[in-house]
């Protein structure tokens, strides 16, 4: 099987066939989360998008030959400020909310990362890298502080687009004392007292952000990576700093592939505390089973900004009952082997993740197996979907399950079941105005019904309101 994966590379801004270093060693590094809060939707969305791409690696190249990093943040400026007003440890807060964070993406139905490395078990590393920095000439050393040189490196701006003197024009007017460059960026600095230190060459302190993931990638996967992903928001300064501090340590590419998400906004709006717009992952969670979140999340195409909206999360849960419910109608068909390969889906995911194509396919895939005229025809089309689906990271769940998920949003199910048996023995005695009645108290309670040849089924459903109808 010889399939090419085309990537859109940030770096050159062109689609470009995926060709990995070592097709036997690939290698994904991705920004994770700074964990001082609950993590929001947007956050969401690289987790998705990601998984998505893991998922084709590992099905390109093998599971055992692809390593995905994604980092934990764990010392930071917000995580200081939050530790400090909760008066406790940076430790103790930061591991109560990377157990939050395992929590929710793995409601999202994300694989775990192959690799999980934090920025505070990699100081020693961070120091080295600074040292070489250092004796290479890219970085220096200033009241206490070591800031990297941007005019020592020549390609600096080369990601992001930007010229040194339009950053340097850019520059708040109140530039460190200490910096040579308005653009030179912190490496090492000081901390404040009654904040986490370090004991380094230069005095006690802690490392720069940017430092952080460099050191990491360096640590555990090497010099040059194959693939750097991340929001769009870090192109710059991040991702342009880090290889500045990459190229400028190893004298060699940092990054093939730089692959960014764009950005998440709510109902139209950037996502605000002051707007009432701030969604938390797992409030949605609790709300929407997280196969509706993830179908939402890849709705558009990575690339493209993502408007999420109480209506697409009713298209994203109506479109998933739809294919559910064709593999329901089939539960007694036993799912034929199947290789989610050779599907129309996995053909669209190899064209720059187009996930909208790929969704699109899914939903032709279910119109088959609907439409199927022999038991080998729908045992075929059912592991095909079924495998489809899982590259995706849909259709995962027991058909039956999905459409009685939900009880922490509605009636609980022994009261719907119980309603339904009222509603027959209505039927039954032809009482069809109180057997109505009772359709229109479960359908107002979000419970739709199905009568069927062997019985009648019942799913939890999501109305469209007038106003968005």
């Amino acid at each position: 099987m010889t399939k090419t994966l085309f990537l859109h590379n940030t770096l050159g801004g062109a689609l470009e066939p995926f060709v990995p270093g070592d097709p036997e060693r690939v290698t994904m590094y991705v920004c994770g989360p700074t964990v001082y809060n609950f993590v929001h939707i947007g956050n969401g969305r690289p987790i998705v998008v990601f998984d998505v791409l893991f998922r084709v690696l590992r099905a390109l190249y093998g599971a055992d030959h692809v390593l995905y990093a994604r980092n934990i943040t764990d010392v930071d400026d917000k995580i200081n400020q939050a530790a400090a007003e909760n008066h406790e440890d940076i430790g103790v807060l930061t591991a109560r909310y990377a157990h939050a964070f395992h929590e929710d993406v793995a409601g999202l139905g994300a694989l775990p990362p192959t690799l999980e490395p934090r920025a505070t078990k990699h100081i020693p590393q961070m120091i080295s890298l600074i040292e070489r920095l250092i004796a290479r000439g890219h970085a220096y050393l200033a009241d206490h502080h070591a800031l990297y040189a941007v005019h020592s490196y020549p390609g600096y701006g080369r990601l992001s687009g930007r010229s040194l003197d339009d950053m340097r024009a850019g520059a708040r007017v109140e530039v460190a004392e200490y910096k040579k460059d308005p653009a030179d960026f912190v490496l090492w600095k000081p901390s404040k007292p009654g904040e986490p230190a370090w004991e380094s060459p230069w005095g006690p302190g802690r490392p720069g952000w940017h430092l952080e993931c460099s050191a990491m990638i360096e640590t555990h996967l090497g010099d040059t990576i194959d693939i750097h992903g991340g929001g769009h928001d870090l192109v710059f300064p991040h991702h342009e700093n880090e290889i500045a501090q990459g190229c400028g340590a190893h004298g060699v590419e940092y990054a093939r592939f730089w692959v960014h998400n764009g950005h998440v906004t709510v109902d139209g709006e950037k996502m605000s505390k002051s707007l009432g717009n701030f969604r938390l992952l797992r409030e949605l969670l609790a709300a929407y089973p997280g196969e509706v979140l993830r179908l939402a999340l890849l709705a558009r195409h990575y690339r493209a900004p993502l408007n999420f909206s109480e209506r697409g999360l009713t298209q994203a849960r109506n479109a998933l009952n739809s294919m559910y419910r064709v593999l329901r109608d089939h539960a007694g068909t036993p799912a034929a082997e199947a290789d989610g390969r050779e599907s129309p889906v996995f053909e669209a995911l190899l064209d720059d993740l187009n996930t909208p194509e790929a969704i699109a396919e899914l939903h032709r895939m279910a119109d088959a197996l609907a439409s199927a005229t022999s038991p080998d025809e729908a045992a075929r089309r059912k592991g095909e979907l079924v495998a489809a689906g899982e590259t995706l990271g849909l259709l995962q769940q027991d058909p039956g399950a999905w459409f009685h998920a939900g009880a922490d949003t509605g009636p609980d199910a022994e009261w719907i079941e119980q309603r339904i048996a009222e509603r027959q023995a209505a039927r039954k005695a032809r009482d069809f105005a109180r057997s109505d009645a009772i359709r229109d108290e479960l359908a107002a309670a979000g419970v739709q019904l199905e009568d069927t040849a062997e019985g009648t089924r019942w799913q939890r459903t999501e109305a469209v309101s007038a106003e968005e109808s």
